[in-house]
């Protein structure tokens, strides 16, 4: 797809603040918002939190909002393939046109005091953005972490919580109480918070906080059974309990026709995403998401080895992923990853268990054309930055892989 140069410029400009790398507070933020007139305070918000599962409960969330004629918006994060994935309003990614001109209004707000990351930009553009659109409903996934993550500017209609666990432990602390802490900074006060079973030690710490706030807390424990829901994996079934009964305690009168109808339609690209009849996709990216990966594999496979072709980020916990990963792995192909926080391919195959083979490759291109060769399964994990690059090399139609480190 030939993007415009407009649009080029844009994220070109956009992608350039990344060099700050990232930036937890919400001072930047909330001034930014104060700029743009404060989008945040018109739209109604459901604001999601989590290790794992986030992106699943928001396109859940987001499938049966729109089946309930709800429009929706619903800001995600990293992309897979183009940037616009992050930002859409009833299923529809914000148009090129959208992303120029959005970006334009803040860049000239912007002061030499008051200079914001990529992923503060990019919140700020999607609130703008949903409101102008006139959205019913957004549902706002937080980037990292929580408490002071740039989307914790807002007072939603109700917090979610899903599964939490060990992951991004240089920003978030490296602790499982500490990291819970982070994630349960999304509670406000006297606003309900829904949330899957956890351990019981993030439980502990997840009760404290809403007690401290006084806000409602409700678990999910029990999956539903007897709706169809279009992700694939057992896991999924109490993540769709969860994005439904969130939507009741945030005030939505759902039936159970459109609750069934909207779980059933539910597309999450790249979270055990099958191309064909023998590539299957899942952007797993801490050892819990790759211990799930392994539990849906087994539930929708069986037993038959993929090659799995593998890479991942440095500050990642690479060697207990391609632990888990070896109890379904015939052999490993180690690439590299289009990041500037990618681990160098050598040192993850040095982490290979040593009963699996392992070779390296210079790109993800080379390592599926040799894997397709044979007639093995294969599978891409490790990151959803490689996901994404695999989309884009095996379905062009869907654009050229803008790459992101956020």
């Amino acid at each position: 797809m030939q993007l415009n140069a407009a649009y080029d410029r844009a994220l070109e400009w956009l992608f350039a603040t990344q060099q700050q790398g990232m930036k937890l507070g919400l001072d930047n933020m909330r001034r930014l918002l104060v700029a743009l007139d404060e989008p945040q305070k018109s739209l109604k918000v459901i604001h999601v939190a989590g290790t794992n599962g986030k992106g699943s409960v928001c396109a859940m969330l987001d499938s049966v909002a729109r089946s309930a004629g709800i429009r929706s918006g619903l800001f995600t994060s990293p992309h897979l393939v183009r940037f616009n994935e992050r930002i859409q309003v009833d299923g529809n990614p914000i148009g090129d046109d959208s992303v120029v001109s959005g970006l334009h209004r803040i860049r000239k707000q912007l002061r030499e005091d008051c200079y914001p990351t990529f992923f503060e930009i990019t919140t700020a553009l999607a609130l703008d953005y949903f409101r102008a659109a006139d959205v019913d409903l957004v549902i706002l996934e937080t980037g990292l972490g929580g408490r002071l993550d740039a989307t914790n500017i807002v007072t939603p209609l109700a917090s979610v919580l899903t599964s939490i666990d060990l992951d991004h432990q240089r920003w978030l602390g490296n602790t499982i109480d500490e990291i819970a802490r982070e994630k349960a900074g999304i509670i406000k006060p006297a606003i309900p918070v829904v949330s899957v079973p956890q351990t019981d030690q993030v439980r502990r710490v997840i009760d404290q906080v809403a007690l401290e706030r006084s806000a409602p807390l409700y678990y999910v424990n029990r999956p539903v059974s007897d709706m169809f829901v279009g992700l694939p994996g057992s896991h999924q079934g109490i993540n769709a309990a969860l994005a439904c009964k969130t939507l009741v305690h945030a005030g939505f009168h759902l039936t159970e026709q459109e609750q069934r109808e909207g779980l059933a339609k539910v597309s999450w690209p790249g979270r055990f995403q099958r191309l064909g009849t023998r590539i299957v996709l899942d952007g797993a990216h801490n050892p819990a998401a790759t211990q799930r990966l392994i539990e849906t594999w087994q539930e929708c496979v069986g037993e038959e080895r993929p090659t799995v072709i593998f890479g991942g980020l440095r500050e990642k916990d690479l060697r207990q992923m391609l632990s888990v990963l070896s109890k379904i792995a015939a052999r490993f192909y180690i690439v590299p990853v289009q990041s500037r926080r990618a681990a160098a391919t050598d040192e993850i195959q040095a982490l290979v268990p040593e009963n699996v083979s392992s070779s390296s490759f210079n790109s993800v291109a080379h390592a599926l054309d040799l894997a397709r060769e044979s007639d093995e399964l294969i599978l891409v994990t490790g990151s959803l930055f490689l996901v994404g690059e695999v989309l884009a090399l095996l379905q062009p139609t869907r654009g050229t892989f803008q790459t992101s480190n956020q």
